[in-house]
């Protein structure tokens, strides 16, 4: 059984090298990978390929990585003849006659308790509402985002210690093995097992801005400590200090009420052993790392040792 895997970021790059390792023992051949483009990144603007796309470049396999898939992209991929197409964050919607290339049809890895949290940004939705589980679900691609059938389905408990980019890769590493044992199974009955249609109510999830990152210190601590982690690494969550941007990298919230007269965002204190204490709308945080414009990251006490006029400070 010959796959096309479809993904782009590190994410997406975990599960593809799983799949790599375990192709000859669960009976399929990677035949080749498609990516979105390179992307040009720092002071001299190189292109960059993709996480997935520089895998597949470094282990020999072939590689596409088209703006569009229209029929020129359609026609370098149908040579390939695949018998069924792989995906996993890949970032495009596949029209009709993409999927007609593929005998079998196409599976999709989505980090999400599907129906619940269709759409790009599932495992932020899930720390951002403060689920006590979340899944990785196995689905059929189809026309429409994340409406196909349950083909597998695994729960994830969550202990509210998760970050976006912990989640997503423990995601990952489950869904690969998922995949893994549907593809072997796939290969011994030469299709797809049955799925079943999804069941309740459907929710989405939308694209992630740097806007969405910003503290509003009015909320509770509670609220923010969950955006602080939901939004690591990327967009981050930020605030203003005396007009310049500081990043809240890490952070936890602390049991007790305030004095009244604090404003929220006021820098209440440091604790050595806790962290640096921040007034919020309901509660304080502890803020454990922190990184100004410009700086490496660094944990509480570094950056205290460099800001002794820090407490009082109300942060916007």
């Amino acid at each position: 059984m010959k796959i096309l895997y479809a993904g782009s970021p590190d994410a997406a790059c975990n599960t593809l090298k799983v799949l790599f390792e375990n192709q000859k023992s669960c009976g399929f051949e990677i035949v080749g990978v498609l990516s979105n483009p390179p992307s040009a990144k720092g002071r001299h603007h190189d292109l960059i390929p993709t996480p997935v796309a520089a895998f597949a470049q470094e282990k020999g396999l072939p590689v596409f990585t088209p703006e569009h898939l229209d029929s020129a992209c359609r026609d370098l991929i149908s040579p390939l003849k695949a018998d069924l197409l792989v995906c996993f964050a890949y970032g495009h919607i596949f029209g009709p006659k993409f999927l007609a290339m593929f005998p079998m049809g196409g599976i999709n890895l989505h980090p999400s308790l599907l129906p619940k949290y269709r759409g790009c940004t599932p495992v932020n939705a899930a720390i951002l509402n403060g689920d006590k589980e979340t899944a990785v679900t196995i689905q059929t691609l189809g026309l429409k985002m994340d409406e196909g059938d349950i083909l597998a389905q695994q729960i994830i408990n969550l202990d509210g210690s998760e970050t976006g980019q912990s989640l997503l890769e423990n995601s990952a590493n489950i869904g690969a093995d998922l995949i893994c044992q549907l593809l072997k199974e796939a290969s011994a009955a030469g299709k797809l097992p049955q799925g079943r249609p999804q069941e309740g109510q459907a929710s989405y999830t939308g694209i992630i801005t740097k806007e969405d990152g910003r503290i509003n210190w009015s909320e509770s601590a509670s609220v923010i400590e969950a955006k602080i982690r939901a939004y690591y690494p990327e967009p981050g969550c930020w605030c203003m200090e005396n007009g310049l941007p500081l990043r809240i990298l890490k952070a936890k919230v602390v049991s007790g009420e305030n004095k009244s007269e604090d404003k929220p965002g006021q820098v209440l204190a440091f604790n050595k052993a806790q962290g640096i204490e921040i007034k919020t709308g309901q509660g304080s945080l502890f803020v454990l790392e922190l990184q100004r414009q410009g700086k490496k990251s660094l944990n509480y006490k570094d950056f205290m040792n460099g800001a002794r006029d820090f407490v009082g400070t109300v942060l916007e």
